[in-house]
């Protein structure tokens, strides 16, 4: 589990941003990187064990993310309270923002909170996240830097009783740009099941903060989820950062641009 924080944490701590010159087109994300929880929320009632699980976030994707910035020379920006506190990868009205149930755990801090205990959370968290991504996005615009957003996360290996066979998925609505070539890419390799909005796609509200900053500018985007065996130990997220570098070194500027999608617009399938 991560480190502990001090319990008050300014906005500033709440979100990091890792090489925020980055001279590469792509602008990565990492919504749910921390299951790290300020002290004046306690455990929100769960049991220690449950703060390991996916539940409180992605385990692995952060150091994957952080191993692509890296060797990409890519901006990542990433949450550092967990997503039981807000999940900053929901808008604002979602049912679930402040989950009160995660898969089938009952969180007992997250039940009853007052509007004034609501707001709080959302600018401890949500809002230095989407304050962070913003800043950047139209600083790299005004200078008229080439920009690509793709957020990292991870996913379980069996969800609610269902068994989930891939081990990547790649998240899209209408705008295919990044997602057909890095989909075709993953589906070269030996012995990778690749999933095409699986195991989430947009009508599961999951790709939010792609909408808000990527969609809403006409951005290329996509959305990487990796089955979280896969990337346990430091060969897994070694081995996937790596793969994903290649794919993402490979992609030709052209290949990101084509025909460009209505501004905003997303497909409603299920998944």
């Amino acid at each position: 589990m991560e480190k502990a924080r001090p319990a008050s944490l300014a906005s500033s701590d709440t979100v990091r941003v890792t090489n925020p010159g980055g001279s590469s087109p792509f602008v990565l994300t990492c919504d749910h990187a921390s299951n790290f929880l300020p002290a004046e929320f306690g455990t929100l009632g769960l049991a220690a064990e449950d703060l390991s699980r996916h539940i409180a976030w992605d385990p692995g994707a952060l150091p994957v993310a952080l191993r692509m910035a890296e060797a990409l020379d890519a901006t990542l920006v990433e949450t550092r309270i967990s997503r039981l506190v807000i999940d900053c990868n929901r808008p604002l009205d979602a049912p679930d923002l402040v989950p009160q149930v995660s898969e089938t755990t009952a969180i007992p801090g997250n039940t009853g909170l007052s509007e004034k205990q609501r707001a709080a959370r959302v600018a401890l968290s949500w809002q230095p996240f989407h304050g962070a991504i913003e800043h950047i996005v139209e600083d790299r615009l005004a200078r008229g830097q080439e920009t690509r957003l793709v957020s990292v996360h991870s996913f379980t290996p069996v969800y609610k009783g269902r068994n989930r066979p891939w081990h990547i998925g790649i998240i899209h609505d209408d705008d295919r740009r990044l997602a057909s070539p890095l989909i075709a890419a993953l589906k070269r390799l030996a012995g990778v099941t690749v999933g095409v909005n699986e195991p989430y796609s947009p009508a599961d509200r999951v790709y939010f903060t792609l909408e808000r900053h990527a969609r809403s500018r006409g951005l290329p985007c996509a959305m990487i989820e990796i089955r979280n065996d896969e990337i346990a130990g430091e060969a897994g997220q070694r081995k996937w950062a790596d793969l994903l570098t290649g794919i993402f070194s490979d992609l030709e500027p052209e290949e990101a641009k084509g025909s460009r999608p209505a501004v905003g617009k997303s497909v409603q399938s299920a998944s």
